[in-house]
């Protein structure tokens, strides 16, 4: 599997498989079709419950649009050199500590967040879903908006949310940063839905 490939270019070749047009897809999800336009150029980033919205609609599992490669041999250890990551926005890099995403409750999973322009920070949409998140950060400055506040995280600082409050999290700064990310319930196992 491409690791560097992007969901942008997963939601353009599932929609024409399904021979949709932009302009149907939009109808179907809400979304604009210039929003799904820039989308599937990877030109912009989507939250992950309208991402999950998209897979209700082309009818795959959540995990489709990203890189769940599975190996033989799993070992239940995920060594550092061993992460694969694969880029699931413009400015987000994501990594699944092991090849087992759909066998537990809760996933974890490492983000890189690249630093956005002016433009992307003021098209930042809150995101709504089940469940509940839990950040650390590990290097950077994370900014996370939760509730209509705005807090500043530093390495070594975490938030825990339940998912339907309208939230956020963004690189706001010139340097990368780099954050855990624990949801549940997970939202590739196999009976967990469109949830994340």
């Amino acid at each position: 599997m491409d690791h560097k490939a992007s969901i942008g270019a997963r939601v353009k070749a599932l929609r024409t498989s399904k021979k949709l047009t932009l302009k149907q897809l939009s109808e179907l999800s809400g979304l604009s079709i210039g929003f799904l336009s820039q989308l599937e150029r990877g030109l912009s980033s989507i939250a992950i419950d309208s991402l999950a919205k998209l897979a209700d609609i082309l009818d795959v599992s959540l995990s489709a649009f990203f890189d769940t490669e599975q190996h033989t041999d799993i070992s239940p250890v995920c060594r550092n050199y061993a992460l694969h990551g694969s880029q699931v926005a413009p400015q987000i890099i994501q990594y699944l500590p092991n090849g087992q995403a759909s066998d537990f409750i809760c996933l974890p999973r490492l983000f890189d967040l690249m630093p956005n322009d002016e433009a992307d920070l003021r098209d930042l949409a809150m995101n709504q879903h089940e469940g509940e998140e839990y950040i650390y950060v590990i290097e950077g400055i994370l900014t996370v908006y939760l509730n209509g506040s705005k807090y500043s995280l530093n390495p070594g600082d975490s938030v825990q949310i339940h998912s339907d409050h309208p939230h956020a999290w963004v690189n706001e700064t010139n340097r990368v940063v780099r954050i855990l990310v624990i949801n549940a319930p997970n939202p590739f196992s196999q009976g967990a839905g469109l949830v994340l």
